[in-house]
């Protein structure tokens, strides 16, 4: 493995190593335990639970009626003006907050293996099932649409999908390539050319609404240079599609909660407009952190962390500070220790990480350090964000002075409970574990 070297100099602000070979040490990466998480198939139940009281709050707030006052004043005998309506447009609507439940149940009966003839026959007849039934019932509601509703409202119900196109084109990588095995020059090719199919991009839609049941990659803990640097490209591309996972399912299942009933309401109807927009927002963003949780959990954090470690990060430094210094040009199979100042593309890096392989001008590899060179990071965020959520509600709950608005925050905030415990939980739990790895080894002899 090529080395480094450095000189060291008083003259400058820069900490620098003496001039001697340095050896790459390998790094000990923290051991983290294990942490409980919900089967596939019990999240999606969850998850579609949540939407469902989202989407009943919703229209509490919509057909909401006068039920206290006497009969003489009608409607007084149930809370909801069931007969203003559209169960068209409400089965359409559970359907597809319902389709990654629908998938995760079809997936799950696909997924039999070796079994005996009554349990094939069962796994059968449940794909049977819930397909025809869902195709029958989404059929159905979309030709009486069709029936009593123009064909410009009806194309409300497909803007979502329609911003979906464009907003896959923007280089995204439609095949999402594992960590398994590394592609050739054959395969990227094919890549490039099908990503340019518009059939790929349709059917990489319907796989950005269906559950992800895919193992989590591996970290291939080596010292090339070329493998660490391929292994961060592919888990980019891993982080980046589940991070698109998150966002377009978070505001499809917003927009059908929050907007389509609301388009669909008579004119003579009034509802409250305003909090039609706070569901949104909130929909939304329980959403992307619930699935966020889900689809980052803190095996695979740990991951992107132990790769950022291998990866390390560069300093730009002023040529002026370092002009006296001994400064290498960067060359792509050496493996540079901390504190070198290596040349690339006119411009002057200083060596931050442990041990660094990353390209010091690719903006990319700095993000990609920056963002993971603190494993609790995202749990972070996701635990303020879902704190500070869970916080407006409290405070909307506590303040508002009408009775649909009382229940419909009282329920929403039941379902964000149980995501901010386990949040909470794993912050706790890995906090600890991470704090107790960074204690020296003589230091823990000592206590």
């Amino acid at each position: 493995m090529p080395s480094a070297f450095h000189r060291s100099s008083s003259s400058t602000g820069l900490s620098s190593p003496p001039l001697a070979t340095q050896t790459v040490v390998p790094l000990r990466h923290c051991k983290i335990p294990d942490l409980p998480a919900d089967r596939h198939l019990l999240f999606e139940l969850q998850l579609f639970f949540c939407h469902l009281i989202a989407l009943f709050v919703h229209y509490i707030n919509i057909y909401k009626t006068v039920w206290w006052y006497p009969p003489s004043h009608p409607p007084s005998h149930t809370s909801l003006n069931f007969h203003l309506i559209d169960f068209n447009v409400l089965t359409l609507t559970t359907i597809v907050l319902a389709r990654r439940l629908i998938g995760a149940i079809v997936r799950e009966a696909s997924q039999g293996g070796k079994s005996s003839v009554p349990h094939s026959l069962l796994l059968v007849a449940t794909r049977f099932a819930v397909l025809t039934g869902t195709g029958w019932s989404l059929c159905r509601s979309i030709i009486l649409l069709f029936r009593t509703h123009s064909f410009f409202n009806l194309l409300f119900l497909c803007y979502p999908f329609g911003m979906y196109i464009p907003f896959l084109q923007l280089g995204w990588d439609f095949r999402r390539p594992g960590l398994s095995h590394m592609p050739n020059t054959r395969d990227l090719a094919s890549m490039d050319r099908g990503s340019k199919d518009y059939l790929h991009v349709l059917q990489h839609i319907l796989r950005h609404h269906m559950p992800s049941a895919e193992p989590l990659p591996t970290h291939a803990c080596c010292l090339s240079p070329d493998l660490i640097r391929s292994e961060v490209h592919y888990l980019k591309l891993d982080f980046n599609w589940r991070v698109r996972e998150v966002l377009l399912s978070s505001m499809l299942s917003a927009y059908y909660v929050a907007f389509v009933p609301v388009w669909f309401v008579k004119s003579t109807q009034y509802y409250d407009k305003r909090w039609s927009c706070e569901l949104f927002l909130q929909v939304s963003l329980s959403t992307s952190v619930i699935l966020t949780q889900h689809l980052l959990p803190a095996r695979y954090c740990d991951l992107l962390h132990k790769a950022a470690a291998h990866l390390g990060c560069w300093q730009k430094v002023d040529p002026a500070l370092c002009s006296n210094m001994l400064q290498h040009s960067w060359m792509e199979e050496c493996m540079w220790p901390q504190g070198v100042l290596v040349k690339h593309n006119k411009n002057v890096y200083k060596a931050v990480g442990h041990y660094n392989v990353a390209i010091p001008s690719d903006v990319s590899h700095f993000r990609f350090h920056f963002f993971f060179s603190n494993p609790l990071r995202v749990l972070n965020i996701l635990t303020t964000l879902e704190g500070v959520l869970i916080f407006y509600q409290l405070y909307s709950l506590l303040s508002s002075e009408k009775w649909h608005h009382t229940i419909s925050l009282a329920l929403i905030l039941f379902s964000n409970y149980y995501a901010f415990f386990k949040l909470l939980r794993d912050r706790i739990v890995l906090g600890k574990a991470y704090s107790y790895t960074a204690v020296p080894d003589c230091e823990r002899k000592l206590n």
